[in-house]
């Protein structure tokens, strides 16, 4: 066990059903490592499918008093929740620091954006509502929204605690009960979280967590007819056969998949802005982020000097454990390390060596230099697939036209970046390219309140902000013929 394994409550972890922690009925465990130390922190229970079909049968049973509820008494549980997040905010940073890598820092505010969302929705629980059709004197007709009932979320490892809420927290909102899988790299923070849920007045069933591997316990979860719907954040092709798999009971499924999101900068562009935008699109959490600004597309008049700055404030940036607040900490996992490093070696072959990086470093834990490949063509792996690392191409553009036509070369549209002093030009980049979120002259502009979501191969529905609640209800139309007889 680590040494730092002292602020999870446990080096033993079971399932957390029923408000509790419940037993698994299989015998073997995750266990859980340090990325920067290669050392364990935990070991974790494994879900069977009956343990997930536990955990279904209790939220089953508490939906059908806690949709009944007022909806102010739904807020104030889940502003309970949001405080007691806040009051346990270091412990959790350092929980997902250990299990996930990314620098203490990202790890706090992470956690933050998990407390602002129970505590966003807790103010959303009573503005679910429907509207008034005006039909003719004869009639009155008026839609109700309604909770789904049990509803799936498998939870990936990049940012575990804060992606638990982001779809949790609207779903208990709206109604629901939740039954969550986490990654099985970092399970940890969402068995924590539903602890202090439960603890700070959740009714027991309302969150339930079956880790376990995505062949059984995904699986399960996924293909269960009592499952209302399915949220899951990940890979394309995960994410497809989640989809497939749900569709089998005719289950709703909201997918929120990978990005090769264009981060582009104009000539005119404050450059200050920009090269503080394109590393924190990229080296943020080890560029593994779906939503990363790995595609960097530069103004040919600027490119030579431009890229120059940008290496040799890549170079200055301090790469080690999370703990310790390094400006870049590991990627998550052994198998992650071989998939990114096989990336690079792919870049040598197509483009020749990085401007700067592309190794991994010597020394204990999955590190990996913060790597740039210049004058990258379109058409090769690199700048058409998702490394999900510390990896950025760089590919120059002439005008605006190019630039647009270049941020929509992709199968992706999750998210695009700008910067330029223009606010026409910036505007009509907007307008044109096709992605769910558009950052101006500030990358990862907007927050928990605004939607996130994908075009094309990014994704299916929207999360954060208001919109989430349409995720996790229903529409009832009533008409009422009110003619005189």
């Amino acid at each position: 066990m680590s040494e730092n394994a002292d602020t999870a409550s446990s080096d033993q972890y079971d399932l957390w059903i029923d408000g509790a922690e419940r037993p698994s009925g299989r015998e073997e465990r995750l266990t859980i490592v340090d990325p920067a130390t290669e050392s364990e922190l935990a070991a974790v229970a494994m879900a069977t499918a009956d343990d997930v079909d536990n955990a279904v049968e209790s939220a089953r049973e508490a939906f059908e008093s806690w949709h009944r509820r007022p909806p102010k008494d739904r807020t104030r549980v889940l502003t309970a929740i949001a405080n007691a997040i806040r009051e346990d905010k270091d412990r959790l940073a350092r929980i997902e620091t250990l299990e996930n890598g990314k620098p203490f820092e990202e790890s706090s505010g992470q956690v933050e954006r998990c407390a602002r969302h129970f505590e966003y929705y807790a103010g959303v629980t009573d503005k679910v509502q429907g509207e008034s059709i005006p039909l003719s004197e004869e009639y009155v007709d008026y839609t109700v929204r309604e909770p789904l009932g049990v509803t799936g979320h498998i939870v990936p490892w990049n940012t575990p605690i804060y992606l638990f809420a982001r779809s949790v927290a609207p779903a208990l909102a709206a109604g629901n009960a939740a039954v969550v899988k986490p990654a099985e790299e970092t399970p940890l923070g969402a068995l924590e979280v539903a602890r202090i849920a439960t603890e700070a007045g959740l009714p027991d069933g309302l969150i339930n967590v079956v880790p376990g591997d995505g062949d059984e316990a995904g699986a399960a979860l996924t293909g269960h007819p009592d499952v209302n719907s399915i949220t899951f954040t990940g890979s394309g092709p995960t994410g497809t056969a989640v989809a497939k798999k749900a569709v089998e009971n005719v289950t709703e499924t909201h997918l929120e998949l990978g990005g090769k999101s264009p981060n582009v900068v104009f000539a005119d562009a404050d450059w200050d802005a920009a090269i503080e935008g394109v590393l924190t699109g990229i080296f943020t959490n080890a560029g593994q982020v779906c939503s990363a600004g790995s595609r960097l597309l530069v103004q040919e008049d600027i490119h030579e000097s431009f890229v120059a700055e940008l290496i040799e404030r890549t170079e200055s940036l301090d790469v080690g454990p999370g703990i310790e607040d390094s400006d870049m900490g590991p990627l998550v996992s052994e198998d992650h390390l071989e998939k990114v490093t096989s990336y690079l070696e792919i870049g040598r072959e197509e483009v020749g060596a990085p401007v700067t990086g592309g190794n991994r470093i010597d020394r204990d834990g999955y590190f990996v230099e913060p790597t740039i490949f210049d004058d990258v063509p379109m058409d090769t792996r690199i700048a058409q697939e998702e490394i999900f690392g510390p990896v950025l191409t760089v590919t120059t553009f002439a005008d605006e036209d190019e630039a647009i036509e270049l941020a929509n070369d992709t199968d992706y549209g999750l998210a695009a970046g700008v910067y330029t002093e223009n606010g026409g030009r910036a505007h009509r980049f907007a307008r044109e390219v096709d992605a769910g979120q558009i950052y101006i002259n500030e990358y990862y502009a907007g927050g928990n309140e605004t939607p996130f979501g994908g075009f094309k191969q990014s994704g299916i529905g929207r999360e954060n902000g208001i919109q989430a609640i349409d995720n996790y209800t229903q529409i009832k139309n009533v008409c009422a013929n009110v003619a005189r007889r």
